[in-house]
C-alpha cells in the first residue's frame, strides 16, 4: 500500500491536538534553530515567521477518506529543515486541478522569490493551511487571491499526496470555474496560463509530476 497517495472520495478529517508542536531537544538544538532561521531570512527576505498545520500522523479511515492528526506549529520549525536537519515537522497544504472545461487546466509558474520550487510549474493555485482553517475555504480563497478567478462549485478532494523535497502533505482538489481571465496581481506566480491536458510547461515541481500521474489514473 503506497501511504504516500492516498484517493480520496470524501473530504480528509482534521484532528487537532490541543498543545502547539515544539520540537524536543536541547539548548544546542534550539540554538542551531535560530541560527539556521536567521541564515534562511538573510538568503530570502520575503520569509517571516507565522503558524501552520503540522502533520503528526495520517491514516485511512476506511471509507474512502483519511484522519490526519495535526497541531499548531510555528512556520519556522518547517523553514530550517533539509536533508541534514530534520526536526520532524510536515506542513499541511492544499492544491488543485483548475478547469474551465474538459480539456484545459490551470498552471502558474511560481515567482522566483518564493521559498521554494521558484522558476518551476505547478498546477494552481496553492496554499498552506494554517491552524484553524479547512483545507477546502483555503483552496478557495487561494484561488480568488492567487489567480484572481472564482470557483462556481465547493471543491472536491480527490486526494492526498507527499512532496519527499518539502516534507509537506497535499490535500488536492477539483476546482471548477467559468472565469478565464486570470490576475498576476498578488506577485505569487511569474505567469499564468491554460494548458491543454498532456500539453505541460516544464520544469514541473515534483508535487505536480505526481498530480500528473492521478490525471492518468
Amino acid at each position: 500500500m503506497n501511504t504516500r497517495v492516498i484517493h480520496l472520495r470524501r473530504p480528509a478529517v482534521l484532528q487537532m491536538q490541543d498543545q502547539l508542536f515544539v520540537p524536543g531537544g536541547d539548548a544546542a538544538l534550539f540554538d542551531a534553530i535560530k541560527q539556521r532561521w536567521r541564515e534562511r531570512c538573510a538568503a530570502n527576505p520575503a520569509l517571516h515567521d507565522g503558524r501552520l498545520t503540522h502533520v503528526i500522523g495520517v491514516h485511512r479511515n476506511g471509507y474512502g477518506g483519511a484522519v490526519l492528526h495535526v497541531a499548531d506549529c510555528a512556520y519556522r520549525y518547517h523553514a530550517v529543515q533539509d536533508d541534514d536537519f530534520d526536526l520532524g515537522v510536515r506542513s499541511l497544504g492544499v492544491k488543485a486541478f483548475t478547469r474551465r472545461d474538459a480539456e484545459s487546466l490551470l498552471l502558474g509558474k511560481r515567482a522566483h522569490w518564493v521559498n521554494a520550487y521558484g522558476g518551476m510549474w505547478e498546477f494552481a493555485p496553492g496554499g498552506v493551511v494554517e491552524p484553524g482553517r479547512e483545507p477546502d475555504d483555503v483552496i478557495t480563497a487561494e484561488l480568488r487571491e492567487e489567480t484572481g478567478l472564482r470557483s462556481d462549485a465547493p471543491p472536491m478532494p480527490i486526494a492526498l499526496l507527499y512532496d519527499e523535497v518539502l516534507r509537506c502533505w497535499e490535500i488536492v482538489f477539483d476546482v471548477r470555474t467559468s472565469d478565464s481571465a486570470v490576475d498576476l496581481s498578488s506577485g505569487e506566480y511569474d505567469e499564468i496560463r491554460w494548458c491543454a491536458v498532456g500539453d505541460w510547461p516544464k520544469p514541473m515541481t515534483p508535487i505536480a509530476r505526481q498530480m500528473v500521474k492521478l490525471l492518468r489514473a
